[in-house]
């Protein structure tokens, strides 16, 4: 593939743009880089998210992995291995397959084995609530001068702490 900006050397770096709702490629050669200063003498480390993309456009056999696409944002599989993003939280349900797959081979498992959420127990969050709405009230008493109330207030909130 030619360089982009010269038309005269082989492209050697891709670059991407993104900017607002577009995303651009270009691919130059080392001197167009150096010209821009893009460090090209730098051997980046592989991700093994795009191992991972074009081992999968391989196994379904190119064009079949490219024609997957998200009916929601229209992103197809080809544009999430080139920007390792998913455009839209649809993405997650056409592509889950790919994804598992992805999961499976970065972290050994496709399942969470890690420690879980536990939200908070229902009358600690009343509590909360509760101490929130009395400090409000404790405020808007001090501001009125209403002094009486707010030291009772202010009791009702050191029987909850």
């Amino acid at each position: 593939m030619l360089c982009d900006e010269c038309k005269e050397r082989e492209g050697v770096v891709s670059v991407t743009k993104m900017q607002k709702d577009s995303m651009t490629l270009e691919n130059l050669c080392e001197k167009c880089a150096a010209a821009r200063g893009i460090e090209t003498t730098v051997t980046m480390p592989k991700h093994p998210l795009s191992d991972f993309l074009s081992g999968v456009q391989q196994q379904l056999g190119g064009q079949q992995a490219d024609a997957a696409r998200c009916t929601f944002c229209s992103t197809t599989l080809r544009e999430f291995r080139n920007s390792g993003r998913l455009g839209c939280m649809h993405c997650y349900g056409t592509f889950e397959q790919s994804l598992r797959e992805l999961l499976r081979k970065i972290h050994g498992n496709s399942r969470h084995a890690g420690r879980r959420y536990e939200p908070p127990a229902p009358a600690l969050f009343e509590r909360s609530s509760t101490l929130g709405e009395l400090r409000e009230r404790l405020r808007r008493a001090v501001e009125t001068e209403q002094f009486e109330q707010a030291a009772s207030i202010r009791d009702q909130i050191k029987g909850l702490e």
